[in-house]
């Protein structure tokens, strides 16, 4: 017997006006596609250095192919590893400047796996209210306490690490923040992450390969490797490929090895796309223009956005750049004008990805972009809003 009413439930969620559709792109070269047999623009990939389509990844995956496996048959710790896996960890390392690292088959699966691996009962997790819902996902499973802080808050985080009784605290919070393009304040966590003896992890899906040398990351890009217990990344976005890592110290990954679920009881990632992944970050730590015409083609269209008077909220230097708006259903308008009227996909974002009254179009650009594209893109959402806005 179904004892749930999935029907109804559907019902409320499109009574809301939340229901959601995937789209069916194909020949996607970032940053164009098509759709339904149109060509589209893109502003709504995390392939932020565009190398997903990249010649060379796709040589490296096929070669190695054809020298080992398709899939990778087993878990890592039994019939799933090879070489190729420790070497992609290696380059990991050396570009976060840790000790060791290791391989997840997802962003998501390795923060559920890290934090339930780390934590239990005895702990309290202080987790920025924006944090991406894996992190909050991977508390809840740990069964620790978790406290939330205000996003990018100092006072709210010391507020509630100075009534703490735990002995055992962790704080947790993005590097980049996905739905806003603002950066945590690492510098001021560490420093509170000392002054109340807290472990910290920064997840960095969002900063590897976009910030700092090489693409090290966020933590790099502010010179503070050292006090950050724990970085986690993912290799799906600026890396172009499919994965997760998290790196710290030898210890740890140990420890990670033989503990954490999601890594032990998974059948580990196809050979191919970790011999893609070792391609791709030799790419970025060797064409640092593709990071160099990333950052400008987000300064221009931040200053084109000033000019139109729209908020874009916290975004600095990164290409997530959130057009405010607002109200739901007028971001799911503009967001379903910019495709039909203009062949734009620039996706709405709302409830419960952010909070209610916070939707906005999330733009988000890629090294493959160009002057052109973003004048064509501001000057849509211009003749959308209309004079009132210009």
């Amino acid at each position: 017997m179904n004892m749930i009413d999935f029907e109804s439930k559907i019902r409320e969620i499109k009574r809301k006006d939340l229901l959601r559709f995937t789209k069916n792109f194909s020949n996607m070269d970032s940053p164009r596609a098509e759709l339904d047999g149109k060509e589209i623009l893109i502003f709504g990939s995390n392939d932020y250095l565009g190398l997903a389509n990249d010649e060379r990844l796709k040589v490296a995956a096929i070669n190695e192919v054809y020298n080992d496996t398709i899939g990778s048959t087993g878990s890592r710790l039994t019939s799933g590893s090879r070489t190729v896996f420790s070497e992609l960890e290696r380059v990991i390392s050396e570009v976060k400047g840790t000790e060791a690292s290791l391989i997840f088959n997802s962003g998501y699966m390795a923060n559920l796996g890290v934090i339930s691996a780390i934590c239990d009962r005895e702990f309290e997790v202080f987790s920025d209210k924006y944090n991406h819902a894996s992190i909050v996902d991977g508390i809840i499973l740990s069964r620790a306490k978790i406290i939330r802080y205000k996003h990018c808050c100092m006072d709210s985080l010391e507020k509630r690490l100075k009534i703490s009784n735990s002995k055992k605290k962790l704080i947790v919070t993005d590097g980049v923040f996905s739905m806003d393009g603002d950066i945590a304040p690492l510098r001021d966590i560490r420093f509170l992450s000392k002054k109340y003896n807290a472990m910290v992890m920064v997840d960095d899906a969002h900063g590897f390969g976009v910030l700092g040398k090489c693409g090290s990351g966020t933590c790099s890009y502010l010179g503070i490797n050292d006090g950050i217990d724990i970085q986690i990344g993912t290799l799906s976005k600026a890396v172009g490929c499919v994965g997760g890592y998290a790196s710290g110290s030898r210890q740890m990954i140990e420890y990670l090895k033989n503990i954490s679920r999601s890594f032990v009881f998974s059948t580990s990632l196809p050979p191919s796309m970790i011999r893609a992944s070792i391609e791709s970050i030799n790419i970025i730590k060797t064409e640092s223009e593709r990071q160099q015409k990333l950052m400008m083609l987000a300064d221009y269209m931040r200053e084109k956005l000033i000019n139109l008077g729209m908020d874009f909220g916290q975004s600095t230097i990164t290409p997530i750049i959130p057009i405010m708006i607002g109200d739901e259903n007028k971001a799911v308008s503009i967001s379903k004008r910019l495709m039909d009227e203009y062949k734009i996909y620039m996706p709405a974002i709302r409830v419960p990805t952010v909070p209610k009254g916070k939707a906005r179009l999330r733009a988000s650009l890629t090294a493959n972009h160009n002057i052109e594209d973003i004048d064509y893109v501001i000057n849509s959402i211009a003749d959308i809003w209309g004079s009132e806005i210009v």
